[in-house]
């Protein structure tokens, strides 16, 4: 994995756990909100495993927010080459 998605990796996960704590929903919750495990809870949020789409969806809809909230949200200019960045890596996996 290259350092910048590694480093997004690693914000996103950090924005799901502050989002999940600032709501005060324990993972437990989390994950029978999700309808996932609380295993894999513990996994996404210190990084042992990466989410798929499918469950960060899951996820977001559980916490009731936007997908785009877990992103690191940086400033107008660099929003478009990061949005192009993340489909031009998406892309490589379809």
């Amino acid at each position: 994995m290259n350092d910048d998605i590694q480093f997004t990796t690693q914000q996103i996960v950090c924005n799901l756990k502050k989002i999940r704590e600032e709501k005060n929903i324990s993972q437990l919750e989390l994950a029978h909100r999700a309808g996932i495990s609380q295993n894999m809870v513990t996994y996404i949020e210190t990084g042992k495993r990466s989410p798929t789409l499918q469950t960060l969806l899951k996820i977001c809809t559980a916490l009731d927010i936007s997908p785009s909230k877990l992103f690191p949200q940086e400033n107008n200019d660099d929003k478009s080459y990061i949005k192009q960045k993340i489909i031009s890596d998406i892309e490589k996996y379809l």
